[in-house]
């Protein structure tokens, strides 16, 4: 158990399934007080009703404020976790691009625009970020969500070298593939890619909670990851080499 989750103020967004959805009922069951957030009302509803939470639907932008109320003024914990799998290349539309920085990037920057003044003034405050593997890798033929995820984690990143000195906890969710809706929209790279070691939600808040009992930054659900990483950044070209042995794959199965 994590001790600063019990009668902490927690708000997670895009919480209406899979992912947060799984992390909301793992905080609710540690005894955390949870802000339930989802574009969707009827979903964010359904999972609140079924923990004993507050449902706040709406724009994952937009809520601080009424989740900082319905906790009785005080957020301790915030998930960004509301995010957009956009599919393309570089010739997808502008409005994808832009959806996926805004939900996958400034999202997070809005939130914690509103959220760090309360707690470096307190000292303590708690910001997990679901960012993806595909934000310290990539992914086959989703350009869109994997610059915009680069995006999140390097804020993630920037947010804990700034303020970890002042009491600020970041951790950011790398997972590869999970058994969720965005999954099953990526279709046949997903398929390709993401689904022979695909989880479970419920695994995704195991790891966690694992990496909050021991203060860790990066939150790997799919510990193989690591490797991936060093070996991406000490030999770029094998590993762009690798990828795209990885890309003519797919495209050869479409």
């Amino acid at each position: 158990m994590v001790e600063a989750v019990q009668d902490a103020g927690v708000v997670v967004t895009g919480a209406g399934g899979g992912i947060g959805a799984a992390l909301a009922r793992r905080f609710a069951a540690e005894g955390a007080r949870v802000v339930v957030n989802d574009l969707d009302a009827g979903k964010a509803k359904a999972v609140a009703d079924e923990i004993g939470a507050t449902a706040v639907p709406g724009d994952a932008s937009a809520i601080v404020a009424e989740a900082r109320d319905a906790l009785g003024g005080t957020v301790d914990i915030y998930c960004a976790n509301a995010g957009l799998g956009s599919g393309g290349t570089e010739a997808a539309a502008e409005e994808v691009w832009a959806a996926a920085w805004d939900v996958n990037v400034m999202a997070h920057v809005r939130a914690a625009h509103l959220l760090l003044p309360d707690w470096l003034e307190r000292g303590t405050g708690r910001f997990v970020s679901t960012v993806s593997a595909a934000g310290l890798l990539t992914m086959v033929g989703a350009a869109p969500y994997s610059v915009t995820k680069h995006g999140a984690y390097a804020f993630a990143e920037w947010l804990s070298l700034t303020y970890r000195h002042r009491g600020l906890k970041v951790h950011a969710i790398c997972p590869q593939g999970v058994r969720t809706d965005m999954l099953t929209a990526a279709g046949s790279a997903g398929d390709l890619v993401l689904r022979p070691t695909a989880v479970e939600p419920e695994d995704v808040a195991d790891a966690l909670f694992a990496g909050m009992a021991e203060d860790r930054f990066l939150i790997l659900p799919h510990p193989e990851v690591a490797g991936y990483y060093q070996a991406r950044a000490a030999d770029p070209d094998r590993w762009l080499s690798s990828m795209n042995h990885i890309q003519r794959k797919w495209e050869a199965a479409e």
